[in-house]
């Protein structure tokens, strides 16, 4: 039978989990604060506009369309499409301000690119980033 390892010395032994760092933890902070603020909006627009001041919104028509209807039938899906481009927008800001943002297009969208070009005409693209070892410049004998 195997001894039982007494908990002090397991403790020690278990790999442990990687502390996020304070950016880490700013960063998801301000990526979940934004999430709820539009999905705060989209509520707004969704459900409390569409539903529950219905009636009072009904009293004024947009065409022969009581504007209660309209926020219930269409307004919803419009707010959440700007918002998609409203997160995005405001995602790449944030992104930015913790130097986690992609530049142009990110590497998984260029290695695609590359593997579709080879696939597609059977010869590896001539524009292939260098790799970080040949970007090294070797100098004499340091």
């Amino acid at each position: 039978m195997a001894e039982a390892v007494p908990p002090e010395e397991r403790a020690s032994t278990e790999p442990r989990a990687p502390v996020p760092s304070e950016k880490s933890r700013g960063y998801w902070r301000a990526n979940v604060r934004l999430q709820i603020l539009l999905l705060a909006i989209w509520a707004l627009f969704g459900y409390v506009l569409a539903i529950l001041l219905a009636e009072v919104l009904n009293e004024t028509t947009i065409g022969d369309l009581p504007l209660g209807f309209w926020f219930a039938q269409q307004s919803a899906i419009y707010v959440f499409v700007i918002l998609i481009f409203v997160y995005a927008f405001l995602m790449d800001r944030v992104d930015r301000e913790y130097g986690v943002e992609e530049g142009e297009i990110g590497w998984a969208r260029k290695r695609l690119e590359r593997r579709m070009q080879k696939r597609l005409t059977g010869e590896a693209p001539t524009d292939r980033p260098e790799r970080a070892e040949e970007r090294r410049e070797v100098k004499g004998d340091e």
